[in-house]
């Protein structure tokens, strides 16, 4: 007779065996499948994977000039596995001789890489990084020594130079990823570099390249034994691509060379084009600075410079437009049907109200002379009456709407926004004020164009940046549109058209006021050579930290625009003095090739107008 207790067990048995198998089938499962750490450990122990950097992409100025270039620099790398093994030892006093650092630095560096919190990269049979950006000369002694370094090895990579000391903050830098990075795009892994401002920011993912990489055979004592498989799994790194600039460097060199001693930019634009020909701000640096193992120290003594070097005074600084907002005010109000060329207006000098005029000159004025003498009441009396044109009274709705055509109007000129489909990445916006601020602040009947009469010659609530400025002096220069001012070289941007709301045959009047201005006005001592004619308007911006900001737009040729010119020099006093004259060398240079106006040119590019500019 059959033992049941004996028969069931067997059953029991069978269940316990195919459960320990089942769970053998899981765990391997989820170790090679779902877990690949597991693998990754096993493979790191058997293969070495070295990545190989490709070269970063060229950046050219629009002549074809190099600007920037790769230099070779070399890493040290250690894989902590193989540091001390039954036959090779690790000689810590040799390793330390070589690259010229004592046992307590080692040993904090040694426990920076193995901190997991810090490196969360970190594996003992992965190379780590040691050291990095070294030249020839700091790897020499190391390189003569690596017999007695087990686990040690030199890796060769590449680090930006500089053809000129110039454009740095056009350019950017490159710097060491954070982990941020590391989370948001897999491409990058401790250690790697990226740009972190400028043209190299903008366009990482197109000068960067693509990686390569090498595996490696290792033996069972964790010896490197030669390339795995002959090299069938290696990947080649393909180089990043180069980039042409729109820069002309003779010019960005030219305007930061007359900035010296002074706080300000110079932002030039061909007009046709949007191209961007120079892009300078003051206080700046050599580029070169922000490279090597210094990059960090450099990096401080910038970013603690109480003149902010760092900022890119070009395109984040904002300032009231003063005179030069005449130009737009001028367009809006014939455009709104507020004034004719012919129209008009009284002005007293200095004892005008409820806005004084700063210059002495006939009345009545029509808006030739207005522009031409910079007249503020004419401009406040045109604003006034495009704003007022159906009355102000209280609740009336009216003058609601007028102010909020003005603002669409002006906002079209590139105003009060940043420019979205442009390669600039570090901008600011400006500020156009807006209904619901002007009732936020005096409620909705509590204002009038009298309460805001100082926007009407650009010393109000309007702000722009010197990079706008620029762009409106090359809409006027075009007769009515932009096209979105760029950096890179590229055919495609020249489709981003932008028309402003004036209708086209409104500029030519502007345009000839703007050119009696450096024929007759306040501009006219610094018309250009070879009886090229340009057009501009100054501007002397009330600062209530200091004194006054110079400011300047023109462009030149008058009846064929190459180039449109923004200066801001600030606290210089008045524009007429210290902005036209850089905006004017800097037409003279791009348009003749050359400077005649030597004087003038000493005068300006070694005046100090500040002490407190250093140069890096």
């Amino acid at each position: 007779m059959i033992n049941n207790d004996l028969y069931k067990r067997q059953y029991v048995i069978a269940a316990i065996a195919i459960l320990i198998v089942a769970i053998y089938i899981v765990r391997l499962f989820a170790l090679q499948v779902v877990d690949k750490s597991a693998r990754e450990r096993a493979e790191n122990i058997a293969l070495v994977h070295q990545t190989i950097y490709p070269p970063r992409g060229l950046i050219y100025d629009r002549n074809g000039e190099l600007l920037v270039y790769n230099q070779p620099i070399y890493e040290v790398l250690m894989v902590v596995h193989d540091m001390n093994t039954k036959e090779h030892s690790f000689d810590t006093l040799t390793f330390c001789q070589a690259m010229q650092i004592d046992r307590q630095a080692f040993e904090h560096r040694m426990a920076e890489i193995r901190d997991r919190s810090k490196n969360k990269g970190y594996s003992q049979y992965r190379p780590q990084i040691y050291m990095t950006q070294l030249n020839s000369s700091d790897v020499a002694p190391l390189q003569e020594a690596l017999y007695k370094l087990p686990g040690v090895s030199i890796r060769k990579r590449t680090l930006r130079d500089y053809t000129y000391a110039s454009a740095a903050q056009v350019l950017g830098s490159i710097g060491e990823v954070n982990q941020r990075d590391i989370d948001r795009d897999d491409y990058y892994q401790s250690g790697d570099y990226s740009g972190r401002d400028g043209i190299e920011r903008t366009y990482e993912k197109v000068l960067r390249g693509q990686k390569g990489v090498e595996i490696l055979m290792r033996d069972n004592r964790g010896c490197i034994q030669g390339s795995y498989k002959n090299g069938e799994n290696d990947r080649l790194p393909v180089a990043g691509e180069n980039i042409t600039l729109t820069l002309d460097i003779q010019l960005q060199m030219l305007a930061e060379q007359l900035l010296q001693g002074k706080i300000g930019s110079a932002v030039a634009i061909e007009p046709s084009t949007g191209e961007i020909l120079a892009l300078a701000s003051n206080p700046t640096w050599n580029p070169a600075l922000l490279i090597g193992r210094q990059r960090s120290s450099n990096y401080n003594a910038l970013l603690n410079d109480p003149t902010k070097p760092l900022m890119n005074r070009a395109t984040q600084a904002q300032y009231s437009p003063g005179s030069t907002f005449k130009i737009i005010q001028s367009l809006v109000c014939l455009q709104e049907g507020a004034i004719t060329p012919n129209t008009l207006y009284p002005c007293s000098g200095p004892g005008s109200t409820p806005i004084k005029c700063t210059h002495h000159h006939g009345s009545p004025v029509h808006l030739l002379n207005a522009i031409e003498q910079s007249c503020n009441p004419y401009f406040w009396q045109a604003f006034r009456d495009m704003l007022e044109k159906n009355g102000y009274g209280k609740n009336n709705e009216n003058f609601r709407k007028r102010y909020q055509l003005w603002v669409d109007d002006v906002q079209t000129f590139g105003l009060g926004q940043r420019f979205a489909d442009s390669d600039l990445s570090e901008q600011s916006s400006g500020s156009i004020p807006t209904v619901a601020q002007y009732d936020k602040t005096y409620g909705k009947t509590g204002w009038r164009a009298l309460t805001i009469r100082s926007n009407s010659i650009g010393q109000g609530e309007v702000l722009v940046t010197p990079l706008q400025l620029a762009n409106v002096a090359a809409t006027v220069a075009n007769g009515g549109y932009y096209i979105t001012p760029h950096l890179q070289k590229c055919d495609s941007l020249l489709e981003h058209v932008h028309h402003t709301a004036v209708d086209d045959k409104y500029f030519p009047v502007v345009r000839a006021g703007m050119g009696r201005v450096m024929t007759n006005g306040t501009g006219r001592h610094y018309a250009l050579p070879d009886s090229i004619k340009s057009a501009g308007k100054t501007g002397t911006v009330q600062n209530r930290n200091g004194r006054d900001h110079a400011i300047f737009i023109g462009f030149a040729p008058l009846d064929n625009p190459k180039i449109a010119v923004a200066v801001v020099v600030e606290n210089a006093g008045f524009g007429a003095t210290w902005a036209a004259p850089v905006a004017s060398l800097m037409m003279e240079q791009y348009l003749t090739d050359t400077i005649r106006r030597t004087d003038l040119f000493n005068r300006i590019s070694t005046s100090v107008l500040n002490s407190n500019v250093k140069h890096y």
